[in-house]
């Protein structure tokens, strides 16, 4: 009888941390500095005043680094590879998400607390995993872990870049300060929030524009990169709202060890 290998945990981990690293693709790069303004010129009304785009930007970095919890929808349908997914995560390091590589191949991930990690994959991803194996470990796999989750300790060395996702700090290290010539743009709305559009050219013709909300507690809502590799959208909602991760049923957990 053949033993069910275990899905490579890595791929998805791969595929997550490649969307996730487009979190700090906006405003850290050089851009041409911000003109200087007349001494007699009059105050911009608007929200934040006379703050340039690249002092707003900065702002709301730090804002956003500074959350207990938030959520993440990532949109790179556009791009070469398509990936699209939602984290929910906070600073305790509670999780949980979906991810969908192309067009089906779905894993999702649960960890509510400090001693195990949860991981489902949808079956196009299964076969996918298991391709190169003998017809009957194919099928063993798939009736082990069809519709079930794989449970695993966090001690365990392949779950350490799937953890990293988990880690809020990490996750939003990358949102780098200091860029210069943002753009203000207009006023909008983004998931019913007052929001101001920032935008900074790049390289290539690419062109990301960050949304920061303009009431409360000035938060990246959301980032659009237009052009360039990896054009998508991500965004940010339910700051400091509680995690909804929670252990599935033993009935659905295989364990792995």
């Amino acid at each position: 009888m053949h033993a069910a290998p275990r899905p490579r945990r890595t791929a998805v981990a791969a595929a997550l941390l490649t969307a996730a690293a487009l979190l700090g693709a906006t405003a850290c790069g050089s851009s041409p500095a911000d003109s200087p303004k007349p001494a007699d010129a009059p105050k911009p009304a608007g929200p934040f005043g006379e703050l340039t785009g690249s002092q707003i930007v900065d702002k709301a970095f730090a804002a956003t680094k500074g959350a207990k919890s938030l959520t993440v929808d990532i949109d790179l349908s556009a791009s070469a590879d398509p990936v699209k997914g939602y984290l929910a995560l906070d600073d305790r390091g509670t999780c949980a998400g979906t991810l969908t590589m192309g067009a089906a191949d779905t894993a999702e991930l649960v960890k509510a607390d400090d001693k195990n990690v949860y991981l489902r994959f949808d079956e196009a991803f299964l076969r996918k995993q298991v391709k190169d194996e003998d017809p009957e470990t194919q099928e063993a796999t798939l009736d082990a872990l069809r519709g079930r989750w794989m449970k695993s300790p966090l001690t365990d060395p392949d779950n350490k870049d799937m953890l990293a996702l988990c880690d809020l700090k990490e996750l939003l290290s990358d949102f780098e300060t200091g860029a210069s010539g943002i753009v203000k743009g207009a006023e909008t709305t983004v998931g019913g929030q007052r929001a101001l559009a920032l935008t900074e050219p790049g390289e290539g013709g690419e062109k990301s524009t960050v949304y920061v909300a303009t009431q409360g507690t000035p938060y990246v809502l959301r980032i659009v990169t237009k052009g360039g590799d990896e054009p998508g959208t991500i965004t940010f909602s339910k700051y400091g709202k509680p995690v909804a991760a929670k252990a599935p049923a033993a009935k659905d957990v295989v364990d792995t060890d």
